[in-house]
């Protein structure tokens, strides 16, 4: 039985290729396999591997970069999905796909369900929410996960980049006005791959949908940064600043193109009781991918 995987030298793909390497033969994939701009290449790609499993974390995440790159933006994290979507759709195997909390306005007084409204602010989010909508009508036997703050020993975040900072500078300011839960992306694939193996193992359809996917708890930029520095320095990394100096500043100190939701707090009760998925507290992993990074 073989598994694609796309992105797999993305922080989740990366994860993936471990995680769900017990289930089947993993097929991964990047930009130098399959252009995913390119939708004749994907049919190519999908009727070559002949998958049981289509598992999709590849996405254009620039953020910033979304607001002027909007057509490869929404080809990747848009159509891309729709071709993969309908793909499995023909094959009659499911298909599992990530999504954002950027798809919320992050205005809600308090966290969202899965059921609450869309309304992306940014380009990321709007086509972000495009693949959303293009992989639930193209195939019935679809899993969206969305997520949050994502970060990992493997590729660029802002946990390595806090751990650097903190390293180098004698001053550091940090948004504290925006909420959500740093999630990592072991967790992501640890629990993908058990969602993989509930749907391969019986029928899809009857737990096909949206779900949230996030650490446990809540915290914000700033707290996460201060968390990060706390650990370190037990863990014996030298800082040249400490985790009392970082400085919280609101969003709008820090003006960036694409807009931020302030809050990204996403419910897990519906996994949890879907696919009994266990969730640990944010700063677990935290702790855990700090003690990778310093080895």
């Amino acid at each position: 039985m073989k598994i694609l995987v796309t992105g797999k030298n993305g922080q989740v793909g990366h994860e993936l290729q471990r995680s769900l390497a017990h289930l089947g033969e993993i097929v991964a994939v990047d930009v130098e396999d399959c252009d995913l701009t390119d939708t004749a290449a994907i049919v190519s790609l999908v009727e070559k591997v002949k998958p049981a499993l289509i598992v999709n974390p590849a996405a254009y995440t620039a953020v910033d970069k979304a607001e002027s790159e909007t057509e490869i933006a929404c080809a990747i994290n848009a159509t891309a999905p729709k071709v993969l979507a309908a793909q499995a759709n023909l094959l009659h195997i499911p298909i599992v796909h990530y999504s954002t909390d950027y798809i919320f306005d992050g205005m809600k007084d308090g966290v969202y369900v899965e059921g609450d409204p869309a309304n992306p602010q940014s380009v990321y989010g709007k086509t972000k929410w495009m693949g959303e909508k293009n992989v639930r009508a193209m195939c019935s036997q679809h899993v969206i996960l969305r997520t949050s703050w994502v970060f990992g020993a493997h590729g660029g975040n802002f946990l390595k980049t806090i751990l650097k900072l903190a390293q180098e500078r004698d001053e550091l300011k940090i948004i504290a006005d925006q909420f959500g839960a740093p999630t990592s992306a072991r967790l992501l694939a640890d629990s993908t791959a058990e969602i993989a193996k509930q749907l391969l193992s019986g029928d899809a359809t009857q737990k096909a949908g949206t779900y949230h996917l996030v650490a446990a708890g809540e915290t914000t930029w700033h707290g996460y940064a201060t968390k990060v520095v706390e650990l370190a320095n037990l863990l014996g990394v030298k800082t040249t600043i400490q985790a009392k100096d970082i400085q919280p500043i609101p969003t709008e100190a820090y003006p960036l193109p694409a807009p931020r939701p302030k809050n990204s707090r996403l419910s897990v009760q519906k996994i949890q009781e879907s696919f009994g998925i266990d969730i640990p507290d944010w700063s677990v992993d935290v702790e855990q991918v700090i003690k990778q990074v310093i080895a």
